[in-house]
């Protein structure tokens, strides 16, 4: 779903030029990133089944992580701790291997896995908790300012702009916010707000149209925060950015106080200067199979709605020493071919094609991700079934994950009348079929 239209602020080139004038970067050096990454993603399996979620694949050579990673660096932020708990050994390794300053900067890309300690042995037990249990390594940020990020959205946001609303405002906690319909909202914190943009009420996920509609943004107050929308809410991105000395007392004196969205924010309306940024660019929360796959199916369609080819606000991510893409006789209509490629002979609409993947004769992929591979494959002539799409494969409304074999004249067809169940290598999601990650899949093998 797109939110905004990615023309007014937080996204134009006329915001930056503005920030620029009035937030410099011994600004920005002050301003220490907290990247939430400990979640359990449970809601994203099969993908998260053997990493963390923001360590799941984007856009064929990204992860997740990479959005808010590169963001900061961007905005000149370069002081990052990442929090992880779950599955983290491949985002561990992903951000040791692509995040490497040099000697004589500042910065760096710290990871903060859950662990036992005098004060606490036990798992995170919501996001403010996460930032609670770490506070001591956290503190030696030395930060005037932490910014809070959730490590599982899509979207480009110069962080600038939070800063200059946030002093503007002479802030203690300053909440991005996008425009949503009814039904969205529902899944997100929803917040009234003042002319002036301080945060009247917050409330958590509403669940029923007596809790949302009093939380309903009057059109007016969009127009005078420079958006051009249709939606009637105002929601929460998940970016929070808080006064150093302010989240240290919160989290020190309200230890009940576990979660962000749920306790931190409503809970601090009365005690303090709470205010709404809001932001009119693209923004997707990545947090289903659904979610994950229609941004996809979005970002391979004729009207892109996320500009992938800023020079300024290219997305980093591990840098890999691949040959360039070979096809041989391919057909390949509005899709994204990522570098390490070899597809012969074959027909390829709407999808994406990650790294290295390995596409044969006759195969006809539609709609679909195929995540690649975590290298190049020499053909042994014992595998059964080889690297890639084998022979003569249908591909269509799927997920393959990385390393997949699948076999000879297989057909994969998701469908929405497809039921949500777990497979021999595969499982259903809201009729998407997934292909798990190192799965094989036999020849002649037909889900649909």
């Amino acid at each position: 779903m797109k939110r905004g239209s990615g023309k007014k602020a937080g996204g134009g080139q006329s915001a930056k030029k503005q920030v620029d004038l009035v937030i410099g970067h011994d600004v920005m050096e002050q301003v220490g990133a907290i990247v939430l990454g400990g979640g359990r993603g449970t809601r994203l399996y099969p993908l998260t089944a053997l990493r963390a979620k923001p360590a799941v694949p984007l856009l064929g050579r990204y992860r997740l992580v990479d959005v808010p990673l590169s963001l900061c660096i961007h905005s000149g932020i370069k002081r990052i701790m990442v929090l992880t708990q779950f599955n983290s050994a491949s985002l561990h390794r992903h951000i040791g291997n692509s995040y490497q300053f040099d000697h004589f900067s500042r910065g760096f890309v710290e990871i903060l896995a859950a662990e036992q300690t005098m004060e606490s042995g036990d798992w995170y037990q919501g996001t403010a908790d996460a930032v609670r249990k770490q506070l001591r390594h956290i503190r030696d940020l030395d930060a005037s300012h932490y910014l809070i990020l959730s490590g599982d959205h899509l979207y480009s946001m110069d962080y600038r702009t939070l800063m200059r609303t946030h002093l503007e405002n002479d802030a203690d906690i300053t909440v991005a916010t996008v425009p949503v319909g009814a039904q969205a909202a529902r899944g997100f914190g929803i917040m009234k707000v003042y002319n002036t943009g301080r945060i009247r009420e917050f409330v958590e996920k509403p669940a029923t149209a007596a809790q949302l509609e009093p939380l309903a943004t009057p059109p007016a107050l969009f127009a005078r925060f420079g958006l051009k929308t249709d939606h009637r809410y105002l929601a929460s991105m998940g970016i929070y950015l808080i006064r150093a000395g302010v989240l240290e007392t919160i989290l020190r004196e309200r230890p009940d106080w576990i979660d962000f969205g749920k306790h931190v924010i409503p809970y601090s309306l009365r005690e303090r200067r709470v205010f709404a940024h809001p932001f009119d660019g693209f923004w997707e929360d990545i947090g289903t199979v659904r979610s994950y796959y229609e941004v996809h199916m979005r970002m391979v369609s004729p009207n892109v709605p996320f500009r992938m080819f800023d020079q300024d606000r290219l997305f980093y991510t591990h840098p890999r020493l691949l040959p360039g893409s070979r096809f041989q006789d391919a057909r390949i209509r509005d899709s994204i071919v990522c570098e390490g490629c070899r597809i012969r002979n074959a027909s390829i609409q709407r999808s994406v094609i990650g790294i290295r993947s390995l596409v044969n004769d006759r195969v006809s992929i539609n709609r679909s991700v195929i995540m690649g591979a975590d290298y190049l494959e020499v053909r042994h002539p014992d595998a059964a079934v080889p690297m890639g799409i084998g022979e003569g494969s249908i591909i269509s409304c799927a997920i393959v994950d990385k390393n997949a074999r699948i076999g000879k004249n297989v057909v994969i067809r998701g469908s929405k009348r497809l039921a949500d169940c777990d497979g021999d290598g595969y499982a259903v999601r809201d009729g998407i079929v997934v292909v798990m990650k190192n799965a094989v899949i036999p020849d002649g093998t037909h889900v649909e």
